[in-house]
């Protein structure tokens, strides 16, 4: 037992574990019995925490307690009541964190049952239970994030918990850049172990492809890089693995130079959309894939105006206005509105924040097929039929969103790579599209009709892709629900290497069972272990 725990609190843990038992081994044990016991549990366990940790522990009454929860982005996830927050300031505040959390672990269970805990970032996830827990600890990051360039300006390290907008407003001011979010407030962590996609990922990937170092707290508590040379095999597996192998506090990062580049948004009538899905099509499957270029295509429909808009985020990562490869997006009309610019990194992602509004009801659910235009013509048209039956839905915003795959992005972090990754998508498989539902709305009696609903649209899908031979199996974990499984998309091979991993580093299994949020390594379609489906 460490000797940061007194001696009060062992004899009370060990009663308590004790009274659990017998209460479990008792046909006669009330469920107020065993409640009591696990509500004592997990408010010992918050003590220990802050015993050890101080005022970096909160607790419901406290002001800081609801400041956290306030800054997740959806309201599925801000509903989710912890019984303590930990805010560590450091690496070592992690691993004095992890130690408590995983005193009562042994192989494969939890000794006592109240041990559970989950590790957030810049909240992103929507869903209830990603990155949050009810009646558990959260770790709450988004102290670490501290940006630091080294001097010939190669490598940025990066705090787990920091912003996307606080490492664009260091690198900015030096003319550097790094494939990171495309959106100012999206968190790093999340992002970087769950893949992250870029403007930049024609050039470099998926944005773990540009991670060269991941400083990480393991299950004993001990922190460690995972690179190259130290720990390969778990610097793999953090490369699209998620929360399965401890909590990242540092990802040291390729960085290069970067002037200003060219992008913004298109708006468009929706009578557009033959041409739109023409000019993503040719766009998706040019032989010669300029990898400057960069775009995605919204098909967004908003309750308070009552009609479809298309909207059409375009980049280009090099100083020139109007290149070639995009001029069959720009030269569309009529245009609603047209924000394209030379700018930089800060003020574009900046710019997309207004798109993503906070304290609303949010649901994602991805796919992904083939580049074809019949087929992602109908699949708008199955998506307009379908979404009708909730299309009043109070402060509703629908967006059905493509976004192009070409094999370029896949071939940078493929097993033949020099740094491959564990995400499994084929650059053999040519051109693919990420699609993508995100739905925005206001209130939670709308739950049931909204996620039924837009099952269903992919459902028909799915039916429609397969018919046309153009079915993908490849989740993004980033985008994916909780009834997703984005990590056995990545093929048998990966998946065996993951728990290969998570075995080695984490022997007793605490981030596989004491973390429930996320997707999980040995339990393939078993969204009850990922947290609560409450959408």
């Amino acid at each position: 037992m460490p000797q940061y725990v007194s001696g009060v609190r062992t004899i009370l843990l060990c009663f308590l574990a004790l009274s659990e038992h017998q209460c479990r081994a008792q046909t006669t044990c009330s469920p107020y019995e065993v409640n009591w016991l696990y509500a004592k549990e997990k408010l010992l366990q918050c003590h220990q925490l802050e015993a050890v940790l101080g005022k970096a522990v909160f607790f419901p009454e406290q002001a800081a307690y609801n400041l956290s929860l306030s800054t997740y982005w959806s309201q599925q996830q801000q509903n989710v009541t912890p019984s303590c927050i930990v805010s560590p300031q450091n690496t070592q505040d992690v691993s004095k964190a992890i130690r408590v959390l995983s005193q009562y672990q042994e192989a494969g269970k939890s000794i006592i049952a109240g041990c559970k805990f989950a590790i957030r970032g810049a909240r992103h996830t929507p869903w209830a239970g990603s990155a949050n827990i009810d009646n558990g600890v959260t770790i709450d990051m988004t102290s670490i994030s501290s940006v630091n360039l080294n001097r010939p300006k190669t490598v940025v390290s990066i705090g787990a918990g920091a912003r996307w907008s606080a490492v664009y407003q260091v690198l900015d001011a030096v003319g550097v850049g790094v494939a990171g979010g495309r959106i100012a407030d999206v968190g790093v962590g999340g992002l970087v172990t769950g893949g992250g996609l870029s403007y930049f990922a024609p050039r470099y990937g998926f944005v773990c492809d540009q991670v060269v170092n991941h400083e990480i707290v393991l299950a004993n508590g001990t922190a460690v890089n995972a690179n190259a040379t130290t720990n390969p095999d778990l610097w793999f597996a953090l490369k699209g693995g998620s929360n399965n192998f401890g909590v990242v506090t540092r990802f040291d990062l390729k960085a290069f130079p970067q002037g200003k580049l060219w992008a913004g948004s298109i708006y468009s009538t929706i009578d557009t959309l033959p041409a739109q899905i023409q000019a993503f099509v040719d766009l998706n499957n040019a032989s010669n894939h300029d990898t400057n270029a960069s775009m995605i295509n919204t098909y967004a429909y908003s309750s308070q105006i009552g009609s479809w808009t298309v909207a059409n985020l375009l980049v280009y990562t090099k100083r020139e206005v109007n290149p070639k490869v995009l001029r069959a997006f720009t030269e569309i009309k009529p245009q609603l509105a047209n924000t394209m610019r030379l700018t930089n990194l800060s003020d574009l992602t900046s710019e997309q924040v207004k798109n993503a509004p906070y304290r609303l009801r949010q649901l994602f659910l991805t796919r992904t097929y083939g580049n074809n235009p019949i087929f992602l013509d109908q699949v708008f048209q199955l998506a307009n039929t379908t979404f009708q039956s909730f299309a009043n839905a109070s402060g509703l915003v629908y967006s059905l969103v493509y976004q192009p795959l070409p094999s370029v992005i896949a071939s940078h972090g493929a097993a033949n790579a020099g740094s491959p990754n564990a995400l499994g998508l084929n650059p053999d498989a040519g051109a693919q599209v990420l699609a993508l539902q995100s739905i925005q709305w206001a209130n939670a009696a709308d739950d049931a009709l909204i996620n039924k609903a837009a099952r269903e649209i992919w459902v028909q899908a799915d039916e429609l892709a397969v018919k046309m031979g153009l079915q993908r199996k490849w989740i993004y974990l980033n985008y994916a629900n909780s009834d997703q499984d984005p990590i056995g998309s990545y093929g048998p091979e990966n998946v065996g290497k993951l728990q290969a991993a998570s075995k080695k580093y984490d022997p007793t299994g605490l981030f596989q069972t004491n973390v429930p949020g996320g997707f999980k390594l040995f339990d393939k379609g078993a969204a009850e272990s990922r947290g609560p489906n409450r959408q």
